[in-house]
């Protein structure tokens, strides 16, 4: 293999990386990167919260909340979901 080969294919992944685009705060992907996250964090305590009343380490009152949280959390991404869902159907019926 050739030296310069390999040395420009390193100066290629640097710069390469170096141009990734990253999302700003504020922005739209960020936020939506936010909200899946806060989604996920959300299932996941509730999981978390119902593995421990099943084997004793909760009380009763933390798993209702942590139900009702995820539950709220749940209801919240379908009806994002369905707006969506409608924004995408207005803008295919839009006359060209």
């Amino acid at each position: 293999m050739d030296v310069r080969t390999s040395y420009a294919a390193q100066i290629y992944e640097k710069a390469r990386a170096a141009a990734a685009p990253s999302p700003q705060p504020g922005t739209a992907e960020s936020g939506l990167g936010q909200f899946v996250q806060s989604f996920a964090d959300t299932l996941a305590k509730g999981e978390q919260t119902a593995k421990s009343a099943m084997t004793g380490g909760a009380d009763p009152h933390a798993l209702v909340e942590a139900l009702a949280n995820s539950q709220l959390a749940v209801e919240t991404v379908s009806t994002v979901r369905d707006k969506v869902v409608e924004a995408y159907q207005e803008i295919l019926r839009m006359p060209i």
